[in-house]
């Protein structure tokens, strides 16, 4: 074959949608890569490929490599970058939002065993025929369909006979979390990954869909109403083979299964149950299981599970053809901690889980947070997050640094990076020896090739990429500037490659131009010029050598005379504002300067959903596809809010110029205002546990679960939930209304206990004064520092007398040294450190410049008191507040905490723990813990039992 060209995006939107531009470069030449290690460079191996999801290398050469749509392609070798498309299932193939050809696989002896499989989401419902929705969604959460796992036989490069069904279910009706991947385990069985199928924008049991329920899912028919707490849809679906009573299916599992029938395998843990679906189940409780691999040497199962509002995983299932077939917790778990909204919800199927002892719901391996880096400094966004792609590299004999040796290799789609968790001491990968590897947008698979490099997969820029190592002399990169690029014949362009570089330091570079893509150099120097003489479309080369001889090419397309196509959108415009289900109609149309006007024919369409952490954080969601037409409709999504559409025409001409044009186009939104009475208790949004009062900003037309949970404590009051404002179950669906609205949760209180086992009970007063500390200051400097002072008296503090305190910036304060400072708060009491410790604001703290912690001693003996104060101290995370609050220690054994200067939101306790806990943490007076309770002039009041008092008060006297 040919050597075909590479391609690259003319624009970022181009880079979203998958609209190629050809340049002509050949195969495997070095891409310059963002942030990777020295000695490493990132080759582009296959290009024009169509939102690529899944590379496979075949034994004898072959590279088999998945698109979104349904087309799998076959290259003869990594030489080779033009595919034959071995098998087109579009027809078949439910490609919309998230859904579409996910996973591919073959067989350890392929080609002697000539099958090629497939995992991937059917455009119709279990048993039934396809197309039924031709990769559309008419009524938005609504559109019931399913999954297969089949394989295909291969004559050749090209399938031969029909698709061989093996497996058909994974019944959902929401656009995402669908099929996952498969692939052969060391044992030859088949193993297959399946999402839950529920919704990503809200808590989701079920309830979704007109008429509702359509997959089924007990305890109702399709049509019945799904609630709490018997509800078993939506998310909880991954737990379905804890109810027995009706069948079980495959959300949110891995299976095991004969690849030739489909079947369980007999030796499989669960192979004597009379369900079929729980012979094949060797994990559940998995939420979107997307990308998985087994590590090399092993029977271990290693998946990327994606997580929802806080926290991705990476699982581990030590010998799953063993069992016990283990529980990991989704959705009444999200990482290690239960998921907020599926708890709120009071769902039977979570709440029953919740007091089983330790084991029962297997921990992930590891988690990172939204909010976080994975490594330090990596530079890679954080909020958004999506584990796609986990590959290990071998132990032994690649060409990497030894530090890789067994590394595991992760990405991440919405962040856009790879990183490498490399061995530790026990040979596994060690969280703690995370390290950034490379940028990478568009990732969603990774790979180990052949010769053992590391391949990923970008869908977004339609391309296959490798990371090659050399110790020795590294490639150079090329860069070439034109001007102008375009103009009437005579064009006189003008070149440079000041922007060219190499790696190696003091590498001279030589500079080959080639202006007509002839083969012929026709000029050297870092800056030349060309003058081109008739209309026409070339491609001009720039050649850089470094010393060593490797060389990089770089080209740019020159026109002169001809023109690319102009499109235009004219309809809708920017001043739309779209609704959740909103059915809009666009049309456009082009020109070309040379053509004219163009036909139909020569248009496509791309719309993409805009998913955003914050309003400048997004990653893309492809949604539709239309090609050949001037003008169609599409249905608004149901999605969460900041989010958009960007909807993008392109033109091509008949000399294969395309030019395109894109249009934003933003949601209609409004205030969901939630509110308790009283304020300040905690409701649950679409799994977010917000604490009233609280303004979420959604899309007009979205579905949103709010839950009010209950009891509740409330400093020391517990409160039970009667009723919403709107009429509304403790756990109901608000469908956004066209304008803001409040919806308030009104609870009934009593007083409750504020005290402990050991004696200990709080009260709270008002109109205390605020007690002036100093002159001494604390040498506490920024973010978790500590430091231990000596009290002026012996403080008694559960049945014991103290001489010294030790004093953390996160506004804890100990009587025994916690060997270090604590920023991360939680409920008390808890065994580990810190203990016999005193709780005024236990939050994440940093010592800002105009920052001091005082202490003072006031008053005279027997009625002594030290006061320590966190005066104007900063909130991690929020660089303009402060805070100021003290603890006031009474010789006879009161504690009082008083606040000033705050203000809302984390200033008022939201995240902090408040109360006071013993020396072993097993007994605590825990006032609140991230509640909005504190309040300027009101103090809360510790009073020992009077058996403590190493002295009384004076009669007379006045304790502050």
């Amino acid at each position: 074959m040919s050597r075909a060209v590479r391609r690259i995006w003319a624009l970022t939107l181009a880079l979203v949608l998958g609209v190629p531009v050809v340049v002509g470069l050949p195969p495997l030449e070095p891409e310059p890569a963002a942030a990777i290690p020295p000695g490493f460079t990132q080759q582009v191996v296959f290009t024009g490929l169509t939102r690529p999801t899944k590379l496979v290398f075949a034994t004898d050469g072959r590279v088999f490599v998945a698109e979104k749509s349904g087309i799998v392609k076959v290259f003869d070798s990594l030489a080779d970058n033009t595919a034959t498309v071995f098998a087109d299932l579009r027809p078949k193939v439910y490609d919309y939002e998230d859904l579409g050809l996910i996973g591919l696989a073959l067989p350890p002896n392929f080609p002697t065993d000539p099958y090629v499989y497939v995992s991937y989401t059917y455009d119709g419902v279990v048993g039934g025929g396809a197309p039924t929705y031709n990769d559309t969604c008419p009524v938005i959460g609504n559109c019931k369909a399913s999954a297969r796992v089949s394989r295909l036989r291969a004559s050749g490069d090209v399938m031969s006979g029909s698709e061989q069904v093996l497996l058909h279910d994974w019944c959902h009706q929401i656009e995402s979390h669908s099929i996952g991947d498969l692939a052969f385990g060391p044992d030859g069985a088949l193993y297959v990954t399946g999402g839950d199928g529920a919704s990503a924008t809200f808590t989701d049991y079920g309830q979704a869909g007109n008429p509702s329920n359509p997959c089924a899912d007990p305890p109702v028919p399709a049509g019945g109403s799904m609630t709490p707490p018997s509800a078993e849809g939506g998310g909880l679906r991954s737990q379905d083979i804890r109810t027995p009573a009706d069948p079980t299916g495959l959300s949110g599992t891995l299976i095991r299964i004969s690849p030739t029938t489909g079947a369980a395998l007999p030796d499989n843990p669960l192979a004597a149950s009379s369900d079929p679906n729980n012979r094949r189940i060797l994990a559940y409780g998995l939420r979107n299981p997307y990308r998985w691999t087994f590590r090399p040497g092993s029977s271990e199962v290693w998946i990327g599970d994606v997580g929802w509002r806080t926290w991705e995983e990476i699982d581990r299932i030590v010998d799953p053809a063993v069992g016990p077939v283990r529980n990991y917790g989704w959705p009444c778990y999200e990482g290690n901690a239960p998921q907020g909204g599926y708890n709120a919800a009071n769902l039977s199927l979570c709440e029953t889980l919740y007091p089983q002892p330790a084991g029962t719901v297997t921990p992930p391996y590891y988690t990172y947070q939204h909010s976080q880096q994975v490594a330090t400094g990596d530079g890679c966004p954080t909020g958004g997050s999506s584990p796609a792609g986990v590959a290990f590299y071998p132990g032994g004999g690649g060409s990497y640094p030894a530090t890789y040796a067994g590394a595991l290799f992760f990405a991440d789609y919405s962040r856009g990076c790879i990183w490498a968790m490399r061995t530790g001491t026990n040979g596994l990968p060690d969280p703690a020896r995370i390290v950034p590897f490379a940028v990478a947008p568009g990732v969603v698979d990774l790979r180990i090739g052949p010769e053992n490099d590391l391949y990923y997969v970008d869908l977004l820029g339609g391309t296959v990429r490798r990371f090659h190592y050399s110790s020795g002399n590294q490639y150079p990169r090329a860069v070439i500037d034109a001007t102008p690029t375009s103009g009437r014949a005579p064009l006189t362009v003008s070149f440079d490659a000041v922007n060219s570089s190499d790696p190696d330091p003091g590498d001279i570079l030589e500079y080959r131009w080639d202006f007509t893509n002839d083969g012929t150099i026709d000029a050297t120097g870092l800056t030349a010029s060309y003058r081109y003489p008739a209309v026409g479309t070339y491609t001009a080369r720039l050649q850089v050598v470094d010393f060593g001889g490797l060389t990089h090419n770089a080209t740019v397309q020159i026109r002169v005379g001809t023109a690319a196509p102009v499109p235009v959108i004219d309809t809708p415009t920017a001043a739309l504002r779209w609704s959740t289900g909103q059915t809009v109609t666009f049309s456009g149309r082009a020109t070309d300067p040379q053509q004219g006007d163009l036909p139909a024919s020569a248009l496509s369409w791309n719309l993409v959903n805009m998913h955003c952490s914050t309003p400048d954080n997004c990653h893309s969601h492809p949604v539709r596809e239309l090609v050949g037409a001037a003008s169609g409709t599409f249905v608004a999504p149901d999605h969460e809010y900041p989010s958009y559409l960007e909807l993008t025409l392109t033109a091509t001409d008949s000399g294969g110029l395309t030019g395109s044009t894109t249009l934003r186009l933003d949601p209609k939104t409004m205030q969901l205002n939630l509110a308790t009475k009283p304020a300040g208790l905690r409701v649950n949004l679409n799994g977010r546990t917000l604490t009233t009062p609280n303004v979420v900003q959604v899309i007009v037309g979205s579905t949103n679960t709010v839950s009010a949970p209950g009891p509740q404590r409330l400093g020391p009051g517990t409160y039970t939930f009667q009723n919403w404002s709107d009429g509304g179950a403790a756990t109901h669906v608000i469908t956004a209304p066209a304008t803001n609205r409040t919806y308030t949760a009104s609870y009934d209180g009593a007083p409750g206990s504020c005290a402990d086992g050991f004696g200990y009970a709080c009260t709270t007063h008002t109109g205390r004064a605020y007690l002036t500390a100093g002159p001494t200051v604390l040498p506490l400097t920024g973010d978790n520092d500590h430091a231990s002072v000596t009290l002026p008296f012996p403080f008694p503090y559960y049945g014991q007398n103290h001489s010294r305190a030790w004093v953390d910036v996160n506004g804890v304060l100990s009587f025994v040294d916690p060997r270090g400072s604590w920023p991360a708060n939680r409920a008390l009491p808890y065994p580990a450190a810190p203990n016999a410790a005193l709780y005024p604001f236990w939050d994440d703290l940093v010592m800002q410049p105009e920052s001091r912690i005082r202490t003072a001693v006031l008053g005279t003996a027997p009625d002594r008191q030290f006061v320590v104060e966190w005066k104007d101290v900063g909130l991690s995370g929020a660089p303009t507040a402060r805070i100021s609050f003290q603890v006031v220690l009474s010789e006879w054994g009161q504690i009082v905490f008083n606040y000033t200067a705050l203000n809302a939101g984390r200033e008022l306790g939201n995240s902090a723990t408040i109360g006071i806990e013993n020396p072993t943490g097993t007994d605590a007076v825990q006032y609140a813990v991230n509640q909005l309770v504190l309040a300027n002039g009101r103090a809360i009041v510790f009073t020992p039992p009077a058996a403590i008092g190493g002295a009384v008060p004076v009669a007379g006297t006045t304790f502050r």
